[in-house]
């Protein structure tokens, strides 16, 4: 049974991370094409699994289980913040079965929402590898700029690649910035 709603998306819900959700974060975080899309190298174990689902609440950082229509689908959370600068890294993992789905976009169009409106954070930022053009789509259709490339920063598939960096300003989110379609993105209340 998934944790308790925190955030509403417009297909996604947000839910806390609980011990029933270990045998699914393993799963995903040691899928080989998960592994390949956020270069990770080492196995994880279901017992460090058990250990981070545990450790929730001792840190700064904050993550949800990306769920839809009651099945858990991924994960996404911010990074300790830099609250003199107002800035927070976003990172997030969805199940390859659901890719394409668009429900990154939209846990991401939702934390950012959490971030601005209840953090009361400047930016939001995230990094993806140039072998994971996914990701750089999921950015940019949740209304991010690329702002740099970080040159042969990441290690994928035994080769250096470079980084794509990517920001979100308030005040971009506030004025309701185009998506890719087009169509201009409901402002949340706490701009209204």
């Amino acid at each position: 049974m998934p944790g308790a709603v925190f955030i509403e998306g417009e297909k996604v819900q947000l839910r806390t991370v609980e011990t029933d959700d270990i045998d699914f974060l393993h799963k995903l975080v040691n899928d080989p094409e998960v592994r390949r899309g956020i270069a990770a190298v080492d196995p994880v174990t279901k017992g460090n699994e058990r250990e981070w689902v545990e450790s929730r609440g001792e840190s700064d950082d904050i993550n949800f289980v990306i769920c839809y229509d009651g099945n858990s689908v991924g994960t996404i959370g911010l990074k300790p913040p830099d609250l003199i600068a107002g800035t927070v890294e976003v990172g997030y993992i969805v199940s390859p079965t659901n890719w394409g789905e668009g429900y990154a976009t939209d846990a991401v169009r939702a934390i950012c929402d959490y971030a601005f409106g209840e953090r009361r954070m400047n930016k939001v930022y995230a990094k993806a590898f140039e072998t994971n053009p996914a990701s750089s789509r999921v950015l940019e259709k949740a209304g991010f700029t690329r702002e740099g490339v970080l040159r042969e920063e990441g290690f994928v598939d035994g080769e250096h690649v470079d980084v794509f960096r990517y920001g979100l300003l308030v005040d971009e989110w506030r004025d309701g910035t185009d998506d890719a379609d087009g169509a201009e993105r409901e402002k949340k209340k706490w701009f209204s």
